[in-house]
């Protein structure tokens, strides 16, 4: 099972939008700089987790939430 996740960069405000099966584990490598896009951003917090997903639902609701309109609302509505 899959869950998708958002994280905003504590230093540049970036948010990733990511799926993984363990997402606590996967933060840890994002903030140690072992994921290509994020490593000049970190670190970084969750700010937003759904799921479990089996794994073509999570890519297919990863895709979706990359969307900035979508990213977007669900952060205003996180305030």
């Amino acid at each position: 099972m899959y869950f998708v996740y958002m994280i905003r960069s504590l230093k540049s405000g970036v948010i990733y939008v990511g799926m993984a099966k363990d997402v606590v584990h996967r933060l840890g490598e994002h903030n140690a700089g072992k994921s290509k896009f994020t490593k000049g951003h970190f670190p970084f917090e969750l700010v937003y987790q759904e799921g479990p997903f089996e794994s073509k639902e999570a890519r297919v609701r990863e895709k979706y939430l990359k969307r900035t309109d979508v990213k977007k609302r669900i952060l205003s509505s996180l305030k």
